[in-house]
């Protein structure tokens, strides 16, 4: 299927995240934080100079890390990774394939990989409605992490001229 190039804002709604080969049922919210572990070096400066030099710090990556955090209501009809789904998942304490991607673009995630579910949560609150979360870490290196299968960087195919 053929990415269409689209403008304006990006609607989140868009934007889904599977769990285990499942959409993330009645997903109100989902944030993927990809994060940077620095290291910092601090040198002497060369002698000539300043003296406020060498109060700057360079800074080195040593590692790279995702994480990824979902919310949603609880139905009794989920058809999809609702809390039961995920409650199964995360008792057998293995990791779960996640893929994020645009809606349009489901068989070309931008992320895709093993995550391990860190923590769940249900919250059950009087008159209101049931909600869960989850929260997930890498495990090792995604599969795919690939910016150019966010449309919002495909440009117009232009026409072919004869």
């Amino acid at each position: 299927m053929a990415k269409t190039a689209r403008t304006g804002y990006c609607n989140g709604s868009d934007m889904l995240v599977y769990v285990g080969g499942s959409a993330v049922g009645h997903c109100t919210s989902h944030t993927a934080t990809f994060a940077s572990e620095t290291k910092d070096r601090a040198v002497k400066p060369v002698a000539s100079a300043d003296l406020t030099s060498g109060l700057w710090k360079g800074k080195t990556v040593v590692g790279l890390s995702i994480s990824i955090s979902a919310e949603g209501l609880v139905h009794y009809d989920e058809t999809e990774s609702g809390f039961k789904e995920l409650l199964t998942a995360w008792k057998t304490g293995q990791p779960v394939t996640v893929k994020c991607m645009e809606r349009a673009n489901d068989n070309d995630p931008y992320l895709e990989g093993s995550f391990i579910i860190t923590n769940l949560e249900r919250t059950d609150p009087a008159q209101d409605d049931a909600t869960y979360s989850i929260q997930l870490e890498n495990n090792g290196q995604p599969t795919t992490l690939d910016p150019t299968a966010i449309t919002e960087n495909v440009a117009a195919t232009p026409a072919t001229q004869s």
